[in-house]
């Protein structure tokens, strides 16, 4: 009852602001001389974050393909998804949306873009290594407009305190250690912590990933070497253990900004948290970004990225439009929009990059390094990986080896195990697993 009374009013909402009477309508619209051309109408569901991103980009769109109308909607963010999708299998017949690709793949509505692309002869190579990355059973069903991807963040006062030089834009994991126990110093409450690795699993994983290796494949021997790694941090004193991380709440961004921790690993979204902080006058210690270390071997600002894309439904009846706004969106264009307004794009180019630094004026000094990045996606953009596998499987059987509860060797077998039974088993007809 509670699912039809949703449902009901979803659906009554959608009619009400006439997002399911226009979706992907013709129209006759008058242009220049005698011609008509056929007019298309679209409603486009993105993240409540990028609606206002979305509507800048579409004003000079819409100056070169007036033919093509679209008006932006969204829901909450803790409720995109779920609406999204209650919707789509209801019969809204969005003809195109913005997500994580993880999150609709399994929905068997998203339409293969290959063709497409090879069609209009579009530029990829702005897209790097995510490009390939992004593809399921090697076709691609999306193109990022945005990413997030993680990069080292440091307080520059700590360093200057100790005399000790800053992290280098090529560092090593084994120089990262070596650095931050350098700079850990105090106890108690006036400790200063070397680093700060937040509790998600993908701190600890990173290296695997930024090796090539996938949460996914049958060998997770990469992952073993991580998960030891992060142990190694906490047995040095250098990062606070993930157990008093729970216990008193910890977070990443309170936890940077209190002015005790010298190195934070994080993603993007980190440097508007530390400007809004500035604005409020809540920190005034300088910091600064370098890439995240790396694993020996392995080339420098290789990093860890979250792509957000913009997909079409396979039973949209004007493919061709929407292929025509997803191109500009993400292509060198929208990117140079969405990136002028701090976005990290999917699309990088020296445009992109110049919009995205903008005057200089603010911190960090070297923003540059974002736009520079070898990216690997954090995780496969495939069903359930990020439910089942990041969520669950790598997070539970981490936690039991920072408890003292199994060994890293213990865990990663653990983890291999419970990713064929709980993860493969039932994706693996339909969609290719690691080898």
């Amino acid at each position: 009852m509670v699912s039809f009374t949703l449902l009901a009013g979803l659906l009554a909402a959608c009619s009400s602001n006439g997002t399911s009477s226009n979706l992907g309508v013709s129209e006759e619209s008058p242009t220049t001389g005698n011609q008509v051309e056929s007019a298309v109408n679209f409603t486009v569901p993105v993240l409540p974050d990028d609606e206002e991103a979305f509507k800048a980009a579409y004003e000079s769109f819409s100056k070169e393909h007036p033919n093509i109308k679209v008006e932006f909607i969204s829901f909450p963010a803790n409720q995109y998804y779920e609406k999204l999708r209650i919707q789509l299998s209801a019969g809204v017949e969005y003809d195109l949306f913005g997500g994580v690709l993880d999150s609709m793949i399994d929905t068997g509505i998203i339409e293969p873009l290959d063709e497409l692309i090879k069609q209009h002869g579009t530029d990829v190579s702005g897209f790097g290594e995510m490009y390939e990355g992004m593809k399921v059973n090697g076709q691609s069903y999306g193109l990022p407009y945005r990413k997030s991807n993680w990069m080292l963040y440091y307080n520059k006062d700590i360093f200057n305190q100790l005399n000790v030089p800053y992290p280098s834009e090529d560092l090593t994991w084994d120089e990262f250690r070596g650095l931050a126990k350098q700079v850990t110093s105090g106890s108690g409450e006036n400790k200063i912590y070397g680093a700060y690795l937040q509790q998600w699993p993908q701190t600890w994983y990173m290296q695997g990933v930024q090796s090539g290796a996938t949460i996914i494949d049958k060998d997770l021997e990469p992952f073993k070497q991580a998960l030891q790694f992060r142990l190694d941090l906490e047995s040095d004193g250098s990062v606070m253990k993930w157990s008093e991380q729970i216990a008193t709440g910890a977070h990443y961004n309170a936890a940077f900004q209190k002015g005790n921790i010298a190195m934070n690993l994080i993603g993007d979204w980190h440097v508007a948290q530390l400007r809004k902080a500035e604005d409020e006058g809540k920190i005034s210690f300088d910091w600064d970004v370098v890439p995240v270390p790396h694993p020996e071997g392995v080339e420098s600002n290789t990093t860890l990225a979250l792509p957000v894309s913009l997909m079409i439904n396979k039973n949209s009846k004007h493919k061709e439009e929407a292929y025509t706004f997803i191109e500009y969106m993400t292509g060198p264009k929208g990117a140079q929009i969405f990136a002028s307004r701090g976005y990290l794009t999917g699309f990088i180019n020296e445009d992109v990059k110049t919009a995205y630094l903008g005057d200089g004026s603010r911190r960090p000094e070297h923003l540059s390094y974002f736009s520079e990045t070898k990216e690997y996606p954090e995780y496969p953009m495939l069903p359930g990986v990020k439910n089942i596998l990041v969520n669950n499987i790598f997070k539970q059987e981490g936690e039991l080896a920072f408890i003292g509860e199994q060994t890293p060797e213990e865990a990663v077998q653990r983890i291999a195990e419970r990713v064929e039974k709980e993860w493969a088993s039932i994706y693996s007809e339909q969609f290719k697993v690691g080898q």
